[in-house]
């Protein structure tokens, strides 16, 4: 009754006061807090996500990230590595490998826009002068590439580019300040030394080495070198999206393209050229970047998860399988020399997986081997005795 009369008070009644005395009964407050997600807007609430096609990674572990991303890129650039060379055997096309770049990036400017369109996050969060800087190594990477196989045969051109390991840790010393441990260092040496021995099998078939196609795709693997490092970079510091940075990326750098092309006359010949060979040119350039595309997306999510150099590793690894189809489908010499370096590369990938999850996979050492086998024989020797 005393209690009721307490709360039935005047002091009690006025709004925005508590009485603070003591009393038997208890009283609590209760703040309700919003979850994350509500006090959020939808743009900021998947900035930690990792969408690639419309389909949320970050709902996953890390090993079905990993598979998800990793078949990707295999099933993907596998068919594009098939329509790239498929392109350049149109009898007449190899010179026009700046104007290829062009149409393959207009195509992957409009299926980004598509894609940002269709996700509720349209902010661009990574500032245009770092886009500008992506894009014109896009630019260098994809250009300097297309253009070199108008000089150099295919598999020539996927092994110089699988090389692109020791840069890429180079460059995520320089650029991120990393630093990787022996096993990181063996990995790239395996995978460029068994690349390199691919290199000297294919020898035997002829290829047809060019100077100024080995420029151009040196060059292209010191773009390629940096343009991991630099997108990882970015997309970590600002939060940036896949499809944010494809789109900016080759928008700008189609923009890039057509300057060049207009400022060397070189638009107009592979205009009137593709325009004899619209299915051959167009119809393929179309396939080959939408698989492009996906197959970008997934090195992009590679990329923001788990690091420049896996993602290096795994695209490696994809341009050997592209070797080995390049071989199969268009009808090459094969020697048992392409299975020694492929083991090498294989090799090359284990030890650079098994560098990501030490923690994980214990292997013995050289010294507790050593250790183990001498316990044995003193155990042999100590029974023999007795």
């Amino acid at each position: 009754e005393k209690q009721a009369e307490d709360n039935n008070s005047p002091e009690c009644s006025e709004p925005g006061t508590m009485d603070l005395k003591f009393t038997s009964s208890r009283k609590y407050i209760s703040i309700s807090v919003p979850s994350k997600s509500q006090a959020m807007s939808p743009h900021i609430k998947s900035v930690d996500d990792v969408v690639v096609l419309g389909m949320n990674l970050s709902k996953f572990s890390k090993p079905t990230q990993f598979f998800v991303c990793v078949s990707g890129v295999f099933m993907f650039y596998l068919i594009y590595g098939y329509l790239q060379e498929l392109i350049f055997s149109v009898e007449g096309f190899k010179p026009f490998g700046w104007y290829l770049t062009l149409v393959q990036f207009g195509f992957y400017s409009i299926f980004g826009l598509i894609e940002l369109q269709l996700i509720q996050d349209k902010r661009r969060r990574i500032p245009g002068k770092t886009y500008m800087i992506i894009a014109f190594l896009t630019v260098g990477t994809m250009g300097l590439s297309n253009t070199s196989l108008g000089y150099l045969n295919y598999p020539t051109q996927v092994i110089f580019k699988c090389c692109k390991l020791i840069p890429v840790m180079i460059g995520g010393v320089f650029i991120q300040g990393k630093r990787y441990n022996i096993v990181d260092v063996s990995a790239a040496l395996c995978m460029s030394l068994g690349l390199i021995w691919f290199t000297l099998a294919d020898s035997t078939v002829a290829p047809n080495f060019n100077l100024t196609g080995v420029i151009l795709i040196s060059l292209a693997l010191c773009a390629d070198a940096v343009i991991g490092n630099v997108q990882e970079k970015a997309m970590k510091l600002h939060n940036g999206s896949n499809s944010e940075m494809v789109l900016y990326s080759y928008s700008i750098g189609f923009v890039y393209i057509l300057f060049g092309l207009t400022c060397t006359s070189g638009l107009s010949p592979a205009v009137t050229f593709c325009s004899k060979h619209p299915v051959q040119t167009y119809g393929y350039a179309f396939l080959f970047s939408l698989t492009g595309y996906f197959g970008i997306s997934f090195v992009l999510a590679l990329i923001k998860i788990f690091g420049a150099l896996l993602a290096v590793t795994v695209t490696t690894g994809r341009k050997a399988m592209s070797i080995v189809l390049s071989f199969l489908f268009f009808a090459k010499p094969f020697t048992l020399q392409y299975v020694w370096s492929g083991l090498l590369v294989v090799l090359g990938i284990f030890l650079n997986v098994y560098s990501k999850n030490m923690d994980k996979i214990k292997l013995p050492s050289l010294l507790g081997l050593w250790k183990k086998s001498v316990e044995e024989r003193k155990s042999r020797t100590l029974s023999q005795t007795v």
